[in-house]
């Protein structure tokens, strides 16, 4: 008998990461900062939940903790209905495999001494033990899935515009077959037109690939036009949490009205 699928993508509970404390050198306290306080939220399978908020709520700092690249202070996470902490200690491939991480700046994101293969090729080897054949034809793949053309192999990060350098580190993520993707600002370093295309992109990769996305921005238009369900930090927890459309017509929480209130929309 097969086990039960799990309910959420990605479940935390209780989530805080607190920075400084402790003693100084000379005996005296440390400054004491809680990025992310007591935080429980939930992505569903197949949808995108953004967490929004202003410069310094926190919502970066649960991504990285989502991914492993902070260390929560306390609380617990489960990713595909597996604890976060044992599936760390399963090695790079297991985790690798669940979840993958993609950052706000692609350019800077990609090793500018590598070529596009050797980036491409890495996950492939590592995390999914494809042979060289097979990644070949699989690399090739990729950067169809993302409207990128086969000579782009050959050549290196710095030859690419911010768009085209985000499509490849896209490519990249999905090169270990993850179920989860954290999009941590993927286009806030694009132009408007340039963001347009990568979120239409995304969402078609989303269909394709069966995935769920985890979606960190500050962009209230962004975020209106590709979530399925918003949650609001400020100043580490979260405020209000809801379906998308309910969240934009009618915000609840102060901080949420003033959102919504300063950002541009995007008309019909």
């Amino acid at each position: 008998m097969s086990e039960p699928a799990a309910r959420h993508a990605i479940e935390v509970t209780n989530l805080t990461k607190t920075f400084g404390g402790g003693r100084t050198l000379f005996g005296g306290r440390r400054h004491e900062v809680k990025a992310v306080r007591d935080v429980t939220l939930a992505l569903h399978h197949g949808e995108t939940l953004a967490v929004v908020g202003e410069s310094g709520s926190g919502k970066s700092t649960l991504a990285r903790m989502v991914v492993g690249l902070e260390k929560p202070t306390s609380g617990t996470m489960q990713i595909d209905g597996q604890d976060a902490a044992i599936l760390h200690k399963e090695g790079p491939r297991a985790f690798g495999q669940a979840i993958q991480y993609v950052f706000q700046d692609p350019v800077a994101s990609l090793n500018p001494r590598k070529r596009i293969k050797q980036i491409l090729e890495t996950p492939l080897r590592l995390l999914v033990g494809m042979d060289s054949d097979r990644r070949q034809t699989r690399m090739k793949e990729l950067l169809d899935a993302v409207s990128m053309p086969t000579d782009t192999l050959e050549r290196y990060p710095h030859e690419f515009s911010g768009g085209q350098a985000q499509r490849i580190a896209i490519a990249r993520a999905l090169a270990a077959e993850p179920r989860i993707l954290v999009l941590d600002e993927p286009v806030s370093a694009l132009d408007v037109s340039v963001q347009a295309q990568v979120l239409i992109l995304l969402e078609d990769l989303k269909d394709e690939f069966d995935l769920s996305y985890l979606f960190i921005s500050h962009d209230l238009a962004v975020v209106e036009s590709i979530s399925d369900r918003v949650a609001v930090m400020y100043y580490g927890e979260v405020v209000e949490e809801e379906d998308a459309d309910k969240l934009f017509a009618s915000p609840q929480h102060d901080y949420t009205k003033k959102l919504i209130g300063s950002a541009p929309r995007i008309e019909a």
